[in-house]
Parts: C-alpha cells; structure tokens; sequence
C-alpha cells in the first residue's frame, strides 16, 4: 500500500502499468476505486496512477473538508506528483475530478501534457444543481444498494466521509462560486471535454451548451458528447472513451 504526505496527512495512491504517467481523478463521494473496470486497459499503455484523495477511500481523514474543495485537490496531486518526481503527467478527472484536473492545468501548466475533463458540472457553481445536490444527497443516504457501495468505497465511516463532502460542496457554492482561480482563457495545455447526452446528473442539453461554451474561449479545448451513457461518460461508454484517451 502507497502512500504520500501532504500537510501532515496521508493519501493514498495505487500505480499499475509501465510508460508515461497517467493520473486519474475520481468524483465527489467517490474514490480511486471507481475507476477499477478502466485502470487495466489503460495499464497496457500508461503508467496509471490513482489516488484517493484526502478524506476519501483509503487516505486519511480529516474533520472539515476546505470549501475551496477542486482547487485543493489540485494541489493534492501537484503533491502527487513531487513525491513520484514525475515532470509531465496526462491526467483524466471526471466529475468533481474533472474539476480538479482543470485546476491542476490552470495552476501547474509545466506539469500537465494534456487531460481529460469528463462529466462535470461547468465553470461556477450552478443555483439549481446545487439545490439539486443538497435534496438528492440527503435522500441518497436511505437507498440501500447506495449505502453498500458506499461503505465499498470508504468502510464503515462512509456516512462520515458522505457528509464532509455534501458540506464542502454547499460550501464552496454559497461562500466562493467559481471552481477555479484563474479564467478557462488561460488555459496552456489540450483539453478534451467528455459527457453523455444521458447523464441524469444534468438537464440534456448541458455539456452542449457547457462545452460551446468553454471552447468559445479558448482554441485548446476540443469536445465528444456520448449519445448514451449515464454519469460519469467515461465508465459508461469506456470502449469508445479508453480510444480518446
């Protein structure tokens, strides 16, 4: 089992697979583990790795999550990759890693060769999601099948975790709005922005008018919207995703 420190705390992380290094990012209420049907196919060509990040899975937890949640994780794998000595990573995030993954390009260019924002909700908190999250999570949490996948995730401590991370989100939704520090025009490096026009998480025209958007402003941003496939895209039509990647 591997682990790194980042502020005094533990994260940890699993590598599989030989080449350049490819770091994928998991959601919100999530962990590493998500993304086990996918790591194998792309250890035929990448040196995966995939951590857990703090407070999630298997890392160490911590009370409070920071209301600046994406923009800390971002920092988390710059940590990341100065305890692997790694120069210049691909990174696929998906959902809140999706927003992550934009943070670390925005924040750390040099590092980044190019990443994949899967699945995610947009530039700036949205009021309706929002809502939508702090109704849905509360209800989530008396689905049976949800709690057991849950408790597969993180242990028994999931409804712990569960929560920091509903409270980290409303959050960051009232107290700060925008998901990253710097604007989408800034951005250094390719970007491929991945969704599905079935993604129940969204109305259905929200990675089109999202993904216009974004690449309206800026010339590096491409985009592939799945017809079908639930939330996150990635997993949900991974034979057709592992071939972008």
């Amino acid at each position: 089992m591997s682990y790194f420190r980042y502020e005094d705390k533990l994260i940890y992380y699993e590598e599989s697979g030989e080449g350049s290094p490819l770091i994928l990012l998991h959601g919100n209420t999530s962990c590493g583990k998500m993304f086990d049907s996918i790591v194998p196919v792309f250890a035929k060509k990448y040196r995966v790795i995939v951590p857990d990040f703090l407070g999630n899975g298997r890392s160490e937890r911590i009370e409070k999550w920071p209301s600046d949640l994406w923009f800390d994780w971002a920092k988390q794998v710059k940590a990341l990759c100065n305890h692997l000595g790694l120069k210049k990573v691909k990174l696929i995030g998906s959902s809140g890693g999706a927003l992550a993954a934009i943070n670390v390009a925005l924040e750390y260019p040099e590092l980044v060769e190019s990443f994949i924002a899967d699945s995610f909700e947009g530039l700036r908190a949205d009021h309706e999601i929002t809502e939508q999250i702090r109704n849905g999570r509360a209800q989530a949490k008396t689905f049976g099948g949800f709690v057991e996948y849950l408790k597969a995730l993180h242990g028994d401590d999931w409804e712990q975790v569960f929560d920091a991370d509903t409270d980290a989100v409303l959050r960051h939704a009232e107290q700060i709005g925008e998901f990253f520090h710097k604007p989408i025009e800034e951005l250094k490096v390719p970007m491929l922005l991945t969704g599905s026009l079935e993604d129940d998480m969204f109305q259905k025209n929200h990675y089109k008018a999202l993904f216009d958007e974004i690449c309206a402003k800026t010339s590096l941003a491409k985009a592939h919207i799945f017809e079908h496939g639930g939330h996150p895209a990635m997993l949900s039509n991974m034979d057709e995703f592992v071939v972008l990647g």
